[in-house]
Protein backbone atom coordinates (compact mmCIF):
# COMPACT_ATOMS: atom_id res chain seq x y z
CA UNK A 1 0.00 0.00 0.00
CA UNK A 2 1.54 3.27 -0.82
CA UNK A 3 0.32 6.56 -0.46
CA UNK A 4 1.77 10.56 -1.38
CA UNK A 5 1.18 13.58 0.11
CA UNK A 6 2.07 17.09 -0.96
CA UNK A 7 1.97 20.58 1.03
CA UNK A 8 3.33 24.08 0.06
CA UNK A 9 5.02 25.69 2.30
CA UNK A 10 5.01 29.56 2.34
CA UNK A 11 7.16 30.94 0.16
CA UNK A 12 7.67 34.17 2.23
CA UNK A 13 8.34 32.07 5.91
CA UNK A 14 11.75 31.78 7.63
CA UNK A 15 14.84 29.39 6.72
CA UNK A 16 16.01 26.70 8.85
CA UNK A 17 18.27 28.36 11.38
CA UNK A 18 19.25 27.11 15.24
CA UNK A 19 20.60 30.38 16.42
CA UNK A 20 21.58 31.36 19.49
CA UNK A 21 18.46 33.27 20.82
CA UNK A 22 15.60 31.37 18.28
CA UNK A 23 15.44 28.88 16.57
CA UNK A 24 13.41 27.94 13.32
CA UNK A 25 12.70 24.22 12.79
CA UNK A 26 10.68 22.50 9.81
CA UNK A 27 9.07 19.28 10.88
CA UNK A 28 6.52 16.54 9.08
CA UNK A 29 4.44 14.91 11.29
CA UNK A 30 2.59 11.70 10.86
CA UNK A 31 0.46 9.46 12.81
CA UNK A 32 -0.54 6.24 12.27
CA UNK A 33 -3.11 3.97 14.00
CA UNK A 34 -4.02 0.13 13.96
CA UNK A 35 -7.52 -0.69 15.68
CA UNK A 36 -7.55 -0.96 19.40
CA UNK A 37 -3.75 0.53 19.40
CA UNK A 38 -2.41 3.52 20.64
CA UNK A 39 -1.61 6.27 17.87
CA UNK A 40 2.22 6.56 16.29
CA UNK A 41 4.19 9.45 15.50
CA UNK A 42 6.45 9.84 13.12
CA UNK A 43 8.62 13.42 13.20
CA UNK A 44 10.41 13.45 9.95
CA UNK A 45 12.73 17.01 10.08
CA UNK A 46 13.77 18.85 7.09
CA UNK A 47 15.76 21.99 6.36
CA UNK A 48 14.60 25.16 4.21
CA UNK A 49 16.01 27.63 2.10
CA UNK A 50 14.39 30.23 1.67
CA UNK A 51 15.44 33.15 -1.75
CA UNK A 52 13.55 36.11 -1.70
CA UNK A 53 12.24 37.92 -4.64
CA UNK A 54 9.84 34.98 -5.95
CA UNK A 55 6.73 35.92 -4.18
CA UNK A 56 5.99 38.28 -6.79
CA UNK A 57 6.84 36.51 -9.97
CA UNK A 58 4.63 36.00 -13.05
CA UNK A 59 5.33 32.68 -14.54
CA UNK A 60 4.75 33.55 -18.61
CA UNK A 61 1.78 31.84 -20.38
CA UNK A 62 3.95 29.72 -22.56
CA UNK A 63 6.60 28.32 -20.09
CA UNK A 64 8.07 25.79 -22.79
CA UNK A 65 11.05 27.51 -23.32
CA UNK A 66 12.75 24.34 -24.86
CA UNK A 67 11.19 21.77 -26.97
CA UNK A 68 9.41 19.52 -25.04
CA UNK A 69 8.52 15.61 -25.62
CA UNK A 70 4.71 15.76 -26.77
CA UNK A 71 4.71 11.37 -26.13
CA UNK A 72 4.99 12.34 -22.15
CA UNK A 73 2.90 13.61 -19.88
CA UNK A 74 4.10 15.63 -16.72
CA UNK A 75 2.29 16.81 -14.62
CA UNK A 76 1.49 20.51 -14.10
CA UNK A 77 2.68 21.09 -10.36
CA UNK A 78 5.95 19.36 -11.04
CA UNK A 79 5.80 21.43 -14.40
CA UNK A 80 5.52 24.76 -11.93
CA UNK A 81 8.05 23.46 -9.32
CA UNK A 82 10.82 22.69 -11.82
CA UNK A 83 10.27 26.02 -13.51
CA UNK A 84 10.46 27.82 -9.90
CA UNK A 85 13.76 25.79 -9.59
CA UNK A 86 15.33 27.05 -11.89
CA UNK A 87 14.45 30.41 -11.81
CA UNK A 88 16.23 29.81 -7.85
CA UNK A 89 19.10 28.37 -9.66
CA UNK A 90 19.00 31.34 -12.44
CA UNK A 91 18.47 34.43 -10.24
CA UNK A 92 21.11 32.94 -7.70
CA UNK A 93 23.62 32.61 -10.94
CA UNK A 94 23.19 36.23 -11.75
CA UNK A 95 23.45 37.84 -8.48
CA UNK A 96 26.83 36.14 -7.05
CA UNK A 97 28.90 35.74 -10.64
CA UNK A 98 28.95 39.87 -10.81
CA UNK A 99 33.00 40.68 -10.18
CA UNK A 100 33.91 44.25 -9.86
CA UNK A 101 37.11 45.18 -7.82
CA UNK A 102 36.70 46.39 -4.58
CA UNK A 103 39.44 48.40 -3.16
CA UNK A 104 40.11 49.21 0.90
CA UNK A 105 42.77 51.32 2.48
CA UNK A 106 44.33 49.96 5.87
CA UNK A 107 45.11 52.78 8.23
CA UNK A 108 44.35 53.64 11.97
CA UNK A 109 45.51 56.90 13.90
CA UNK A 110 49.28 56.68 12.84
CA UNK A 111 49.19 56.24 9.40
CA UNK A 112 48.41 53.55 6.40
CA UNK A 113 49.18 50.22 7.10
CA UNK A 114 48.13 48.95 3.72
CA UNK A 115 45.18 47.86 1.10
CA UNK A 116 42.41 45.10 0.81
CA UNK A 117 40.61 43.72 -2.65
CA UNK A 118 38.14 41.77 -2.70
CA UNK A 119 35.89 41.12 -6.50
CA UNK A 120 32.48 40.42 -5.05
CA UNK A 121 30.36 40.87 -1.48
CA UNK A 122 27.71 38.06 -2.77
CA UNK A 123 28.15 34.78 -2.44
CA UNK A 124 26.05 31.32 -2.13
CA UNK A 125 26.84 29.34 0.61
CA UNK A 126 29.81 26.40 0.16
CA UNK A 127 31.56 28.98 -1.84
CA UNK A 128 34.89 30.24 -0.86
CA UNK A 129 35.69 34.05 0.65
CA UNK A 130 38.40 34.99 -1.05
CA UNK A 131 40.66 38.70 -0.89
CA UNK A 132 44.02 40.01 -0.98
CA UNK A 133 46.24 42.30 1.29
CA UNK A 134 48.90 44.31 0.04
CA UNK A 135 51.46 45.70 2.63
CA UNK A 136 54.09 47.08 0.13
CA UNK A 137 52.93 50.61 0.34
CA UNK A 138 52.33 50.89 3.97
CA UNK A 139 53.66 53.16 6.48
CA UNK A 140 52.79 51.16 9.48
CA UNK A 141 54.32 47.91 9.65
CA UNK A 142 51.86 45.21 9.73
CA UNK A 143 52.76 42.57 12.89
CA UNK A 144 49.49 40.42 12.37
CA UNK A 145 46.39 40.10 11.04
CA UNK A 146 43.28 37.93 11.55
CA UNK A 147 39.96 37.39 9.26
CA UNK A 148 37.08 35.74 10.47
CA UNK A 149 33.44 34.80 8.86
CA UNK A 150 31.23 35.85 11.12
CA UNK A 151 26.93 36.02 11.62
CA UNK A 152 25.01 38.53 13.44
CA UNK A 153 22.19 37.24 14.98
CA UNK A 154 20.34 40.61 16.77
CA UNK A 155 16.90 40.27 18.27
CA UNK A 156 14.31 43.13 17.43
CA UNK A 157 13.52 45.44 20.25
CA UNK A 158 10.44 44.68 21.02
CA UNK A 159 11.12 40.77 21.22
CA UNK A 160 14.24 41.18 23.37
CA UNK A 161 14.42 39.09 26.78
CA UNK A 162 15.89 42.41 28.40
CA UNK A 163 16.43 46.07 27.25
CA UNK A 164 19.75 46.15 25.20
CA UNK A 165 20.71 42.48 24.36
CA UNK A 166 23.53 42.36 22.97
CA UNK A 167 23.55 40.72 19.67
CA UNK A 168 25.29 37.85 19.01
CA UNK A 169 28.44 36.33 16.47
CA UNK A 170 29.11 33.30 15.25
CA UNK A 171 32.70 32.50 13.84
CA UNK A 172 32.28 30.25 11.20
CA UNK A 173 35.44 30.63 9.64
CA UNK A 174 38.98 31.83 10.74
CA UNK A 175 42.34 32.99 8.79
CA UNK A 176 45.62 34.08 11.28
CA UNK A 177 48.83 34.81 9.88
CA UNK A 178 51.84 36.90 10.98
CA UNK A 179 52.92 39.12 8.02
CA UNK A 180 56.03 41.04 9.38
CA UNK A 181 58.21 41.78 5.80
CA UNK A 182 55.41 40.33 3.75
CA UNK A 183 54.45 42.31 0.86
CA UNK A 184 50.77 40.51 0.18
CA UNK A 185 48.73 37.65 1.30
CA UNK A 186 45.77 36.79 0.48
CA UNK A 187 42.96 34.02 2.61
CA UNK A 188 40.33 31.93 1.87
CA UNK A 189 37.12 31.13 3.82
CA UNK A 190 34.67 28.81 3.07
CA UNK A 191 30.84 29.19 3.67
CA UNK A 192 29.76 26.11 5.18
CA UNK A 193 26.60 24.40 3.10
CA UNK A 194 24.99 23.69 6.37
CA UNK A 195 25.06 27.39 7.33
CA UNK A 196 22.08 29.65 6.91
CA UNK A 197 21.73 32.18 4.48
CA UNK A 198 21.46 36.17 5.77
CA UNK A 199 17.52 36.70 6.59
CA UNK A 200 15.22 39.43 8.42
CA UNK A 201 12.08 38.38 10.33
CA UNK A 202 10.04 40.39 12.88
CA UNK A 203 11.53 38.56 15.39
CA UNK A 204 15.30 38.20 14.10
CA UNK A 205 17.76 39.66 11.75
CA UNK A 206 20.67 37.17 10.49
CA UNK A 207 23.88 39.42 8.71
CA UNK A 208 27.09 38.61 7.27
CA UNK A 209 30.33 39.83 7.91
CA UNK A 210 34.26 39.66 7.68
CA UNK A 211 35.97 40.68 10.74
CA UNK A 212 39.40 41.16 10.76
CA UNK A 213 41.69 42.08 13.33
CA UNK A 214 45.15 43.76 12.41
CA UNK A 215 48.03 44.04 15.36
CA UNK A 216 50.48 47.05 13.73
CA UNK A 217 54.17 48.32 15.20
CA UNK A 218 54.20 51.17 17.65
CA UNK A 219 57.64 51.70 15.65
CA UNK A 220 58.43 53.36 11.64
CA UNK A 221 58.68 50.68 8.67
CA UNK A 222 62.31 51.86 8.73
CA UNK A 223 63.48 50.46 12.11
CA UNK A 224 61.94 47.51 11.76
CA UNK A 225 63.93 46.23 8.76
CA UNK A 226 67.39 44.01 8.57
CA UNK A 227 70.11 46.23 8.29
CA UNK A 228 72.77 44.96 5.49
CA UNK A 229 76.00 46.30 7.00
CA UNK A 230 75.58 43.82 9.80
CA UNK A 231 78.64 40.83 9.84
CA UNK A 232 77.34 37.28 8.40
CA UNK A 233 78.55 36.11 11.49
CA UNK A 234 75.50 37.85 13.67
CA UNK A 235 72.52 36.30 14.16
CA UNK A 236 69.23 37.48 14.30
CA UNK A 237 66.37 37.00 16.46
CA UNK A 238 62.95 38.07 17.41
CA UNK A 239 62.47 41.14 19.58
CA UNK A 240 60.88 39.85 23.00
CA UNK A 241 58.76 43.06 23.62
CA UNK A 242 57.46 45.51 21.13
CA UNK A 243 55.37 48.21 21.90
CA UNK A 244 52.26 47.02 19.31
CA UNK A 245 48.60 48.63 18.24
CA UNK A 246 45.32 46.84 17.40
CA UNK A 247 42.56 47.57 15.87
CA UNK A 248 39.80 46.19 13.66
CA UNK A 249 37.52 46.80 10.95
CA UNK A 250 34.21 45.07 10.41
CA UNK A 251 33.01 44.53 6.09
CA UNK A 252 29.13 43.56 5.39
CA UNK A 253 28.41 40.64 2.93
CA UNK A 254 25.46 39.15 1.53
CA UNK A 255 25.12 35.09 2.06
CA UNK A 256 22.38 33.67 -0.68
CA UNK A 257 21.27 29.90 -0.47
CA UNK A 258 22.49 27.85 -3.05
CA UNK A 259 20.72 24.86 -4.85
CA UNK A 260 18.50 22.57 -2.66
CA UNK A 261 20.75 19.43 -4.10
CA UNK A 262 23.99 20.52 -3.59
CA UNK A 263 23.09 21.46 0.12
CA UNK A 264 21.50 18.38 0.77
CA UNK A 265 24.65 16.59 0.21
CA UNK A 266 25.99 17.68 3.91
CA UNK A 267 22.11 17.11 5.39
CA UNK A 268 22.43 15.29 8.64
CA UNK A 269 18.55 14.37 8.53
CA UNK A 270 18.30 10.78 7.25
CA UNK A 271 17.14 10.37 3.65
CA UNK A 272 14.32 7.33 5.19
CA UNK A 273 12.07 6.98 7.89
CA UNK A 274 9.92 4.34 9.46
CA UNK A 275 7.41 3.55 11.63
CA UNK A 276 6.11 0.65 13.21
CA UNK A 277 2.37 0.34 14.49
Amino acid sequence: LADSYCETLPIDGPPSFRGQSVKYVYKLTIGCQRVNSPIKLLRVPFRVLVLHGLKDYQFPQDEAVAPSNPFLEEEEGLKKDSGLADLATELLMVATSRRSLHLYNISNTRGKVGSFCIFKTVYKIGEDVIGTFNFSEGDIPCLQFSVSLQTEESIQEEFQRRRGQPVSFSTHARHQEACLHTAQSSFSLPIPLSSTPGFTTNIVSLKWRLHFEFVTSGESAGTCLVRGSQSEAVTWTGVEQMEVDTFSWDLPIKVLPTNPILASYVSQFSSTNSITI
